[in-house]
C-alpha cells in the first residue's frame, strides 16, 4: 500500500508511473475496488479509495486510459459521482473525475462514456451541486461537443434538468454571470424535439426568454450584446419562433431581436475590413439566423406574432441589412470564396431574394454575375445536395463558421430567387449572359440522380425534390420568355432527354404528383420548341413520356355527388385533391401545351385514342352538371379537343359518336362545335 502514498504525492513523472503499472498491473487495483471489508479502524471505503488512486495514476498515460480494464470501470466512476459525499470521500471523487477526464480524451472514450451512463451521472452530480459539480459541467460540455445527438437520445430528462438549473441561474443573475451563461446555454440547447415536447423543456424556453428579454431591453456593451444574440439564434435554430410567447410583449421582443440583428449586420458589414475582429463571423452568422426568422414571421399569415405595422417596419430595416450583405459580397476576393462565412452570407441573401422581389433590384442585378460564378464554383467542386442532410428544407440552420465545415450547395438556396428573377427582362438577360441556364441544367441532372439514388422508392418530400420543382419553374420562365435560348443551347436537348425518362418513373411512385406535374408541363412546353430534335421523333422514351402526360392530365377530374342538387358535379380526383392548389396552374398549362403539341407530332392523336381519353372525357362531360365545370376547365378541354379533331379524322369520329356536338353546345364550346360541323 506504500505505492498509493507515493502516487498521491503527485511527484511522479510518466516513466515512473509506467514502471509502477508494469509492476502491479490491473489485478491489484481491481481487488482493492471489490474489497468490502476495510482494515480495522479505517473508513469503509478505504480499499476502494486506494484502488481509485492507482487507476487515476494509470490514467495519466493516454494508452492506459483507453485500456478495456479502465473502460469497464466507467460504471464504478459514475457511482462514485452520484453517491452521498462525506468530507473523507472527496479524494475519491477527485480521482473519479480524473479517470473520466482521461477516458474522454481517448478515441473510444466519448462513445464508451455515453453508452455506460456517464451523462446521467454527470447531470445528477451537477444538479445536486455536490462536491466537484463544476467538473461535471466541464465534462458534460465535452461530451455534448462530440456526441450531442447520442447524449440527448439516451438522457434527455437528465439533460433537461441541467438546462433547467442553468436557465434559472440565467434569469436570476444580475452580474456578469448572466453573460457567461449566455455563452454556456447554447451548448445545452438540442436541435431536437425534447425542448418543445417535454413540459420541462417548454419551461426552460420560457425562463430563457424572460432572461433574454431583460438583457435586450437594457443598454448593452458589445461584449454583452453578442452572447445574447448568439443565445437567441441557438433557440431559433432549435425551435423556430415557438419559444417567443404569442402576446404583445412577445411581438415587441421579436421585433427588437430582428432589429438588433439587422443593426449589427449593417454596422459590421459596412466596415472596410469587417472580419478583422476575432469572433465577429459567429456573431453575424447568428444575426443571419435571427433575420431569417424575421423574414418568415413577416410572411406568416396564420397566427402571426407580428402586427402589420411591425412587419412593414421590419421589412424596411431588413432591406438596409441586405444592402450591407450585398456590399460585403461585392468586396469578396477570389481567395476568400472557400470561407464558410461567404456561404452563410449568400445563403441568407437567397432567403431574402426568395421572398422579397421588389427591393434592392438594382443592387441584386449588379451582384448576379458574382452569385452565378460562386454557385458554379461550389457546384463544380462537389459541394452539392447529396452532401446535405435531406430533411432540412428551409430550416437548414445557419452555416457554422468553423474552418472544418466545407461550404456546401449554394445553388439550392439561390434557386427560389432565380425563379423570380427569370420572370423579369433585365435580371434574366444577366443570368443568361453569365451562363446560368447551362449551370442550372447540369444542376437539375445532378439533383435527379440524387433523388433517384435514394434508397427504396423515393423518400417523402426532400430538399432535393423542392429544388427540382423550383428549377422546373425557372426553365418554364425561360421557355416562355426566351424560346430561342431553348432552341439553340445544346444543354436543353440533354435536359429534354432526362425529362422524357423521368416522368414515367415518377408517376409510378406515390406522393410525387407536384414534381411530376412540373416535369410533364415543362416537357410538353419544351417539346413544342424542340419538336424537330432527334430525341422526340417517335422514339420509345418520347412515346412513354407523352403516354405518361396523357395519363397525368386525363386522370385529374372525376364526377362526384353534389349534395346541393340531384346531379353529379365535376370534381378533382381524390389522388390530386390534397395538392390541387399547387397542381391547378400546372395542369392548365399542361393542357394548353399538349394541345400545342398535337399538330407538331402526327403520332400523338393515336396515343390519345389508345388511352381512351376521348371516351372518358365525353362520358364525364355528359354525366356532370354543366354549372359545376368552371370556365377555365371548359377552355382547357376545348383547346385540346379542337386540335385533336383537326389533326385526326379518327379523333373527330370518336368525339361525334359520343354526342360531342350536344355537349359542345351545352358547354358553349363554339370552336369545337364549328370544327365538328365542318366536312
Amino acid at each position: 500500500l506504500q505505492v498509493t502514498k507515493v502516487v498521491r504525492s503527485g511527484e511522479l513523472d510518466s516513466r515512473t508511473r509506467r514502471q509502477i503499472f508494469d509492476a502491479i498491473g490491473f489485478t491489484f487495483p481491481n481487488r482493492l475496488l471489490t474489497s468490502r471489508e476495510p482494515p480495522s479502524g479505517c473508513p469503509e471505503h478505504t480499499f476502494r479509495a486506494l484502488g481509485l488512486t492507482l487507476l487515476a495514476c494509470f490514467c495519466t498515460d493516454p494508452e492506459l486510459a483507453g485500456h478495456s480494464q479502465i473502460l469497464n470501470k466507467i460504471p464504478t466512476f459514475n457511482d462514485i459521482l452520484v453517491s452521498p459525499c462525506s468530507p473523507d470521500s472527496t479524494p475519491m471523487i477527485d480521482d473519479a473525475y480524473q479517470c473520466l477526464t482521461a477516458v474522454m480524451a481517448t478515441p473510444r472514450g466519448p462513445r464508451e462514456l455515453v453508452t455506460k451512463g456517464t451523462v446521467s451521472a454527470l447531470c445528477q452530480a451537477y444538479v445536486s451541486g455536490s462536491y466537484g459539480s463544476d467538473r461535471a459541467l466541464t465534462l458534460l460540455l465535452g461530451l455534448l461537443a462530440v456526441a450531442e445527438a447520442r447524449c440527448w437520445q439516451r438522457d434527455a430528462p437528465r439533460l433537461l434538468a441541467v438546462l433547467s438549473k442553468l436557465s434559472e441561474e440565467f434569469l436570476r443573475a444580475e452580474d456578469m454571470t448572466k453573460f457567461e451563461l449566455c455563452e454556456l446555454l447554447p451548448r445545452f440547447i438540442p436541435l431536437s424535439p425534447p425542448l418543445t415536447q417535454e413540459s420541462q423543456g417548454s419551461e426552460c424556453l420560457h425562463t430563457i426568454y424572460k432572461g433574454l428579454a431583460s438583457i435586450l431591453g437594457s443598454k448593452l456593451s458589445e461584449a454583452q450584446r453578442d452572447p445574447a444574440l448568439k443565445l437567441a439564434a441557438s433557440l431559433v435554430q432549435a425551435c423556430g419562433s415557438e419559444w417567443i410567447p404569442a402576446e404583445s410583449n412577445g411581438s415587441k421582443f421579436l421585433a427588437l431581436l430582428v432589429n438588433l440583428a439587422c443593426v449589427e449586420v449593417r454596422l459590421t458589414l459596412e466596415e472596410p475590413d469587417p472580419m478583422k475582429e476575432e469572433g465577429k463571423k459567429e456573431v453575424i452568422t447568428a444575426c443571419y439566423v435571427l433575420i431569417e426568422m424575421g423574414i418568415q414571421e413577416c410572411l406568416k399569415e396564420e397566427e402571426p406574432l407580428l402586427e402589420a405595422a411591425q412587419k412593414m417596419q421590419l421589412m424596411r430595416i431588413m432591406e438596409e441589412a441586405f444592402a450591407a450583405v450585398i456590399f460585403y459580397l461585392r468586396q469578396v476576393k477570389q481567395e476568400a470564396l472557400q470561407d464558410p462565412f461567404v456561404f452563410a452570407s449568400v445563403r441568407i441573401l437567397g432567403a431574402w431574394m426568395a421572398e422579397e422581389t421588389s427591393s434592392l433590384k438594382q443592387e441584386i442585378c449588379e451582384l448576379l454575375p458574382f452569385l452565378v460564378r460562386y454557385a458554379e464554383k461550389l457546384f463544380k467542386e462537389g459541394g452539392t445536395a447529396e452532401s446535405l442532410p435531406q430533411a432540412d428544407a428551409v430550416q437548414a440552420g445557419p452555416v457554422s463558421t468553423e474552418s472544418s465545415v466545407v461550404p456546401q450547395d449554394a445553388l439550392r438556396f439561390l434557386l427560389p430567387g432565380f425563379c423570380h428573377l427569370t420572370a423579369e427582362d433585365r435580371p434574366r438577360d444577366i443570368l443568361i449572359s453569365e451562363g446560368a441556364p447551362a449551370l442550372l441544367c447540369d444542376y437539375f441532372l445532378h439533383l435527379w440522380e440524387v433523388l433517384t439514388s435514394e434508397p427504396g422508392s423515393l423518400t417523402p418530400l426532400t430538399s432535393t425534390e423542392m429544388s427540382l420543382q423550383t428549377a422546373c419553374g425557372i426553365f418554364l420562365n425561360l421557355v416562355v420568355t426566351a424560346p430561342d435560348l431553348i432552341r439553340q443551347d445544346k444543354t436543353f436537348s440533354s435536359l429534354m432527354e432526362v425529362l422524357l425518362k423521368s416522368l414515367p418513373f415518377l408517376l409510378r411512385q406515390k406522393d410525387h404528383l407536384v414534381l411530376a406535374a412540373n416535369i410533364a408541363t415543362l416537357g410538353l412546353m419544351m417539346a413544342r420548341i424542340l419538336a424537330g430534335s432527334a430525341v422526340l421523333q417517335k422514339t420509345q422514351p418520347a412515346k412513354e413520356f407523352f403516354g405518361a402526360t396523357i395519363r397525368f392530365l386525363s386522370q385529374a377530374h372525376t364526377a362526384q355527388a353534389d349534395p346541393s342538387s340531384q346531379r353529379l358535379a365535376m370534381a378533382v380526383s381524390p389522388a390530386y385533391a390534397s395538392a390541387w392548389d399547387e397542381l391547378r396552374e400546372l395542369w392548365l398549362l399542361g393542357m394548353q401545351a399538349l394541345a400545342g403539341c398535337v399538330p407538331l407530332f402526327p403520332w400523338l392523336p393515336a396515343a390519345v385514342l389508345q388511352a381512351r381519353w376521348l371516351e372518358g372525357l365525353s362520358e364525364l362531360l355528359t354525366r356532370v352538371a354543366p354549372a359545376s365545370v368552371d370556365f377555365e376547365l371548359v377552355a382547357a378541354f376545348q383547346g385540346m379537343l379542337v386540335e385533336l379533331a383537326r389533326a385526326s379524322e379518327r379523333c373527330r369520329e370518336v368525339i361525334l359518336s359520343h354526342h360531342g356536338e350536344e355537349w359542345a353546345n351545352l358547354y358553349g364550346m363554339a370552336a369545337l362545335e364549328q370544327c365538328l360541323s365542318e366536312q
